[in-house]
């Protein structure tokens, strides 16, 4: 609920600076050139591009809302000399590697709860010294490279269940390729959850080395 309250506030902010459809139907997203088409997925060359970015603890299903509050302040904020940053596409959802803790007795175990990175990617023409400062200190500006991906996109509802099988197949579909993974999967999601979920654009994106 929480986060359904926040995407429909960044709607009605979209409609209020002008874009249709709000955060639905967003303009920008990051620039790349598709480098091959293949059967189950697409192979694509990104340009480099920035993101606001948030890590958060917890399942794969009930951590958005937390991060996607502290992302969305930071681009709504319009009491500092930059004023807003405009609404952008994909929210990326990714995993990251288990916390490693110690007991009293030295033995490590993996910390309890999933890790995982949000974030927003920032439009074209920002540089790293034209982005305000986050006031917030679990929110940080990251440049990320040029890279190539593979990417696989489905339709319908943000569920883990049906994000896995795309994950799954579109893992089957690189090795079946052979290509070389060179890190985890991407969550992307590209529309607000109260936009049809027959209509949806998802995608799952990963980072493969060049053939």
């Amino acid at each position: 609920r929480l986060l359904m309250r926040i995407m429909l506030k960044a709607l009605l902010l979209g409609i209020l600076l002008g874009l249709p459809g709000g955060f639905a139907l967003a303009y920008e997203e990051p620039g790349y050139t598709v480098v091959k088409q293949y059967q189950a997925f697409e192979l694509r060359q990104y340009d480099a591009y920035l993101v606001a970015e948030t890590i958060v603890a917890g399942d794969f299903a009930d951590v958005g809302g937390d991060a996607f509050r502290r992302l969305f302040s930071y681009i709504s904020e319009d009491d500092r000399p930059q004023g807003k940053i405009a609404m952008t596409t994909p929210v990326i959802q990714q995993p990251l590697p288990a916390v490693v803790q110690q007991s009293a007795v030295n033995d490590a175990s993996p910390g309890a709860d999933n890790r995982y990175r949000f974030a927003f990617v920032m439009p074209a023409g920002y540089t790293l010294e034209d982005l305000p400062r986050p006031e917030n200190a679990e929110v940080r500006i990251e440049s990320v490279p040029a890279r190539l991906m593979a990417a696989r996109r489905y339709s319908g509802t943000w569920s883990e269940e049906r994000y896995r099988s795309n994950e799954q197949q579109l893992l089957a579909a690189i090795q079946a390729a052979g290509l070389k993974t060179l890190g985890p999967p991407i969550f992307a999601r590209y529309n607000a959850p109260f936009s049809l979920w027959f209509l949806r654009r998802n995608e799952v994106l990963i980072e493969v080395a060049a053939p």
